[in-house]
């Protein structure tokens, strides 16, 4: 929430809004944070964040954020 907002519309211009992004894109990106695929900018904070996520927890995150209105 601090960084891409309550309803996943940052107001912090660093970070990107997730409201109505494609679930698969999150998914495949919360994955590739959880396996250390993904490095620098805020790679080491996003790791910390869906470390102790499992697959089934990604994949609805991904679906809510998908659901919500840019």
């Amino acid at each position: 929430m601090a960084c891409h907002g309550a309803e996943g519309k940052t107001t912090v211009p660093l970070y990107p809004n997730l409201a109505g992004q494609n679930a698969a894109y999150l998914s495949h990106a919360l994955q590739a944070y959880k396996k250390g695929e993904r490095s620098g900018g805020q790679a080491e904070v996003m790791k910390a964040f869906v470390a102790g996520l499992s697959d089934t927890d990604i994949e609805d995150l991904a679906a809510y954020y998908h659901s919500l209105k840019p």
